[in-house]
């Protein structure tokens, strides 16, 4: 996809228009055009009409899927959520059930598949953190049902046949729906501290509330997006890392001097150097590595005047690695986000993993929290490698991930 985006940027500009059968595809390439769509000052975009046209039968009415004032609505219902509180209490949560995946891939004999150990870690989270459910057959259920709604959500078949992924995604989003719709009367009543019964009670300052079909697909989308992305970053740190044992180490001796087996909310910031890694492994791999939208009426932008109804695609991925905004950027160098060189500051919107705007990812600083409190435990515990010459093939779409898994050595520490 890369490479296909920079060839598509160095023959044709800014700005490449073609065909898609019954829209036109718009790519707008850089910096200024990251700002111009992301922050949407005049209104021009919608980003419910194409996320629903890609995920919109399994995976409705998420935040990402509103637009205009219910949007803004909903994101402000949602902020209870994720509040510094709220996160603090999240990781107070996790971090038991971290140090227990830690240690079960300690104690690995056999070959490690990094991609699926993170994957069944962020699930196991997501059920205990999001739903408030203690890790058994229940958790085991429902995180294969979100491998049935994340697999459905991306398949290329989209028939409701017996048999098919795109099947099991709508049986799977129909046994979530009646899961949460069941709950949902306990969890307005109570006082509990996850995530879905924050939804329960939220209410913005003016009083608004989620009605229960809005807790249902907050939380079905939420489940999804925090533990796929996550999983995705966690993955490709995880690669990079093993590549580059010095940096591994160097995070090893930083997590080491802060004197504790596990990480607290005040903790998060203190980790430089880990921040520096995050950033630069979410500059070369992006989790979502474009951003589409639909334009609500004409445009125009660098001379080009492009339609209502065109699908307009931002591309962070292409934009990560401009030569123009980021020296040698093939190459793996943290310092980059060092204060001295803050090359991410060198525009607002050269460095978008999280989108922008109205839209930014809500959960972005959540994704920070369990990223940061997972390698710290995995730096203390484990040391990791993979062969020399070794090169992850990447799928860039339609989320980052390994094709092979990305099977490493694990070397047990202490």
């Amino acid at each position: 996809m890369l490479s296909r985006l920079q060839r598509l940027h160095d023959e044709k500009g800014p700005v490449v228009s073609q065909s898609a059968g019954v829209f036109q595809l718009v790519n707008l390439f850089g910096p200024d055009a990251n700002r111009f769509v992301l922050l949407d000052r005049d209104e021009l975009f919608s980003s419910r009409k194409p996320w629903m046209a890609i995920m919109g039968r399994i995976f409705p009415n998420g935040l990402l899927l509103r637009d205009g004032e219910e949007h803004k609505q909903h994101r402000k219902i949602m902020h209870a959520a994720f509040i510094r509180p709220a996160l603090r209490h999240y990781l107070e949560r996790m971090n038991p059930m971290i140090a227990r995946g830690v240690d079960g891939w300690r104690d690995r004999r056999d070959g490690f598949l990094a991609f699926r150990a993170f994957k069944e870690l962020t699930l196991d989270i997501a059920a205990s953190i999001f739903v408030g459910v203690e890790l058994g057959p229940e958790t085991t259920r429902m995180n294969g049902v979100f491998e049935d709604l994340v697999a459905a959500s991306m398949s290329r078949l989209r028939l409701p046949i017996p048999g098919l992924e795109f099947h099991r995604g709508l049986k799977g989003r129909e046994f979530m729906v009646d899961y949460f719709r069941r709950l949902i009367p306990e969890r307005r009543a109570g006082s509990g501290d996850d995530m879905f019964s924050r939804l329960c009670r939220a209410e913005s300052e003016e009083g608004a509330r989620f009605s229960d079909a809005d807790v249902i697909d907050h939380m079905v989308f939420l489940m999804m997006a925090a533990h796929d992305t996550t999983t995705s970053t966690l993955t490709s740190m995880t690669y990079e890392l093993a590549r580059h044992p010095e940096w591994q180490e160097r995070l090893r001796d930083e997590s080491r001097a802060l004197g504790k087996p596990w990480i607290d909310f005040d903790d998060v910031e203190k980790l430089e150097g880990l921040t520096w890694v995050m950033k630069e492994t979410l500059r070369r791999y992006p989790p979502l590595p474009v951003i589409p939208r639909m334009s609500l009426r004409d445009f125009e932008w660098e001379g080009f005047r492009i339609p209502a109804g065109a699908m307009v695609v931002l591309s962070p991925i292409h934009t990560h690695h401009m030569r123009e905004w980021w020296p040698e950027p093939d190459r793996f160098d943290p310092e980059r986000f060092s204060p001295l060189r803050a090359e991410d500051e060198k525009h607002t919107h050269c460095w978008v993993p999280f989108g922008g705007g109205g839209h930014l990812c809500i959960g972005y600083r959540f994704a920070e929290v369990q990223v940061k409190s997972i390698m710290h435990q995995m730096l203390l515990g484990l040391r990791w490698r993979v062969p020399e010459g070794y090169r992850m093939p990447v799928q860039q779409a339609p989320i980052s991930k390994p094709l092979d898994g990305l099977p490493v050595a694990l070397e047990r520490l202490g």
